[in-house]
């Protein structure tokens, strides 16, 4: 079995399913401790300002993450000979969780220590490595990714920046400009992607301080205020040729794969949202009472929080489960870039599923709080306008859900992926379990293979053209994925009756979700013929949401809080 068939979308495949994958229960003590030091800086630092950040109070931004970076924060996917930590991604996506809080600072903390960072850390040069990394891991300097014009947004190819080598051949002078850049206000290294002569797509390291470099005006944004945006404008820039990040006409590969970083670190910042979100609502819901009972005894309000809790429990399975994949990948290969190349798949299922859901728990708790949620006295309204900005990041929903299946077949078509064999085997003859998680494991991934193969052989190449299909595919793995990992979770848990609850009303509510997205892909595809033929599979589970979500509810309410992952020893 080859590294990619026991790494990427083991999800699908039924041999892989009693394999251990990485989850919160397994964090060392070291992280657990890590954890407690960023969240308890967050805490101390960084949440009691928010007005200020909000205000864009000037240079607090910078002066919060240099002391970020004085506790490490800023270092730990810096190797140590370079000035960081060196850490395994589990615990780089662990610290991003618990910075999570204001969505402002989040947002600058991962456009430095990822999109600004990583791709020197991947791609650059030893000399390179010498020159940036280090005043990048303690906060000396601060980096942003330049990448976003006004003509290319998700076609990042489109850009029209250039790069033209000089007459002496020491240096490319750059020409274009560059929007939305976070962190552009204060940033020292700038991630810069421009056209060699017009044609090769490269990438550039251009510091703030050379000649033609300048800074537009603040954007005014909806939400994430306290982050810097601003228009990065190049003009005849003289960048030495040293700087050039990778090889010339291949920044594609810079740029796509640090994005797969972005999007997997976007899931678990969407963890950790969710989880403020959450603990910032309950002690509302407990003391505000209406027709002599507290918020928190109507069952519709319980709902609430039991049907976020349920997927905030799948959403931290399979971030840390993909987490868990790249370290155990990076371990065997010592190839960190092609680790995340593996699971892109997957960090484009956390993108949608995570931005998606802090989306819901943000507008389900402005709910809970009323008219109170909606002042902007209280903290909700701002997290409401922060936290929409990530359905755009890191490429928009619609383009990842588009790169789900685009990606899986055209790894089956290159035979890295037993695909097409799976697809047969789930057409031939499937056996439902009785256990409810089990079960909805099963027709979730029986459906996304039988669907996916339907869809390949119906549309061939030119399903890549077919977006509505992409787009229900890209459901349907995720319900696959998040069914898979949430039950191997349950299974590897010490104590189940722990997980039990959560468990239960994720399968049950992500069928719901999933038989009517596959449903109703199945009568695009094949009309009521294959909606027939897949009936055992479209079959909601056999026992009764409300009790589930009731039993969530009334563990949440009694303990107080999310009762497993970071920060909590289960």
């Amino acid at each position: 079995m080859t590294t990619r068939e026991s790494r990427c979308v083991g999800y699908l495949f039924s041999d892989r399913s009693h394999e251990t994958i990485m989850t919160p229960e397994m964090f060392t003590a070291e992280q657990r401790a890590l954890f407690g030091a960023v969240a308890a800086f967050t805490e101390k630092e960084v949440v009691p300002r928010r007005k200020e950040i909000e205000a864009k109070t000037p240079g607090l931004m910078a002066a919060l993450l240099k002391k970020a970076g004085g506790i490490g924060a800023l270092g730990l996917d810096i190797a140590d000979e370079h000035g960081g930590s060196g850490t395994d991604k589990t615990t780089s996506m662990l610290m991003a969780e618990s910075i999570s809080r204001e969505g402002g600072f989040a947002v600058s903390f991962g456009a430095h220590t990822g999109i600004g960072t990583l791709p020197i850390v991947f791609f650059g040069t030893d000399e390179q490595k010498q020159r940036y990394l280090p005043a990048l891991a303690t906060g000396e300097k601060l980096a942003a990714y330049a990448l976003t014009e006004a003509g290319s947004g998700s076609d990042a190819l489109a850009a029209r920046a250039t790069a033209t080598l000089s007459a002496d051949g020491k240096h490319w002078i750059l020409n274009g400009q560059k929007q939305w850049i976070t962190n552009a206000g204060f940033a020292d290294v700038f991630i810069v992607f421009a056209k060699i002569d017009g044609t090769q797509f490269t990438g550039f390291i251009v510091e703030r301080g050379m000649p033609g470099v300048s800074i537009g005006p603040e954007e005014h944004k909806l939400g994430i205020r306290g982050s810097s945006t601003c228009t990065l404008i190049l003009e005849n820039v003289p960048v030495p040729v040293q700087n050039v990040l990778g090889e010339p006409g291949r920044g594609h590969r810079i740029a796509f794969n640090v994005l797969n970083v972005g999007r997997l670190k976007l899931g678990v910042f969407a963890v950790g949202g969710v989880k403020s979100i959450l603990r910032e609502t309950l002690p509302y819901a407990r003391e505000r009472r209406q027709f002599g009972k507290a918020l928190i005894e109507f069952p519709l309000i319980r709902e609430k929080f039991a049907t976020l809790l349920a997927d905030l429990y799948a959403l931290e399975s399979m971030g840390y489960r993909a987490t868990g994949a790249i370290d155990a990948y990076t371990a065997e290969t010592g190839k960190g870039m092609e680790a995340l190349e593996e699971l892109n798949i997957e960090s484009s299922i956390l993108k949608v599923f995570g931005s998606e859901l802090l989306g819901r728990a943000a507008d389900e708790a402005l709910q809970i709080l009323g008219g109170y949620g909606y002042m902007e006295d209280y903290p909700l309204a701002k997290v409401y306008r922060d936290v929409r900005i990530n359905r755009i990041f890191e490429g928009t929903n619609e383009i990842n859900r588009m790169l789900v299946p685009g990606v899986l077949l055209k790894r089956a078509m290159k035979g890295q992926l037993p695909l097409m064999d799976a697809f047969q085997a789930a057409s031939a003859s499937v056996s439902l379990p009785e256990d409810v998680v089990d079960r909805a494991t099963v027709q979730a991934r029986t459906l996304a293979l039988i669907l996916t193969g339907r869809a390949a052989m119906q549309f061939m190449q030119g399903l890549e053209e077919e977006q509505e299909a992409l787009a229900a595919l890209a459901d349907i793995h995720q319900a696959a994925f998040g069914l898979d990992s949430v039950r191997r979770r349950l299974v590897q848990a010490d104590n189940q009756a722990l997980h039990l609850p959560l468990a239960r009303a994720y399968a049950i509510q992500e069928m719901d979700r999933l038989i009517a997205r596959a449903g109703r892909f199945a009568l695009d595809l094949g009309g009521a013929e294959l909606h027939a033929e897949l009936a055992p599979l479209l079959a909601p589970l056999p026992v009764s949401r409300t009790a589930a979500l009731r039993e969530v509810a009334t563990r949440y309410v009694e303990r107080g809080q999310y009762w497993l992952g970071a920060g909590t020893v289960a």
